[in-house]
């Protein structure tokens, strides 16, 4: 029974990260769809409407293009920094690689092929395609998120336009139109300069600022000049 339990506490400890944010997002979900719901139905009020229960709004194209806005642009964000960080660097920060590792590494240093340790994954120590496609598959992983999150929110996206149009008694727009128009940009757009901020704002901040105990921020007594270097 004890070693059930340490089992259990190293489990939890050990996936804490994962666990924490995971419900973090839950929780922060709901909200959203209580908050999104409320505010949609007021507008429904005043255009004089019946409102809408929360499992129907659940089902709507409002909340799942809010949702699907955001999960793209997110990541979009990590794509773009798993890809960019490559090559990119920045003198003093723990967000960006030392200086002289600029590029795809050797492959010593990357632990592939021949280089490949005991417990390295089973495709990083073969030489043929699956290596070349798992020494990128987080960022494709990434990209393939964006993309779906995209299409999601395209087509969430044409269907709470279309939502609209038809109260004012306009003519509903195809997929093709929405994705030229100025909503579908103007939602994308505004998202997009958020992340890429916030990616800026992390890299040069973190050259000047610590944080005690977090792998984001280099230990308090690190050099502003110490590059690649993790508390």
């Amino acid at each position: 029974m004890t070693a059930d339990r340490g089992r259990r506490r190293g489990f939890w400890q050990e996936n804490s990260l994962t666990l924490g944010f995971g419900a973090a997002f839950l929780v922060v979900l709901a909200a959203q769809a209580v908050a999104g719901r409320a505010e949609f139905n007021e507008q429904l009020a005043v255009d004089g409407l019946q409102q809408i229960g929360l499992g129907d709004y659940l089902m709507s194209s409002d909340f799942a293009v809010d949702v699907t806005e955001n999960w793209q642009s997110e990541f979009l964000q990590f794509f773009l920094y798993i890809f960019g960080t490559v090559y990119l660097l920045q003198r003093g920060s723990p967000e960006s690689k030392p200086l002289h590792k600029a590029g795809t590494e050797s492959d010593r240093e990357q632990r592939v092929g021949d280089h490949a340790r005991s417990d390295s994954p089973r495709w990083a120590g073969t030489k043929d395609w699956r290596q070349i496609v798992y020494s990128r598959s987080l960022g494709l992983v990434m990209g393939g998120f964006f993309f779906l999150s995209w299409l999601a929110q395209s087509i969430a996206g044409v269907a709470a336009f279309n939502e609209l149009r038809l109260r004012e008694l306009q003519e509903p727009v195809g997929w093709g139109s929405y994705l030229a128009s100025a909503d579908f940009w103007n939602r994308s757009l505004q998202n997009w300069q958020s992340e890429l901020l916030a990616v800026a704002a992390m890299a040069i901040l973190s050259v000047y600022l610590r944080q005690r105990g977090s792998p984001e921020s280099k230990p308090v007594g690190a050099g502003h000049t110490a590059t690649g270097v993790e508390g």
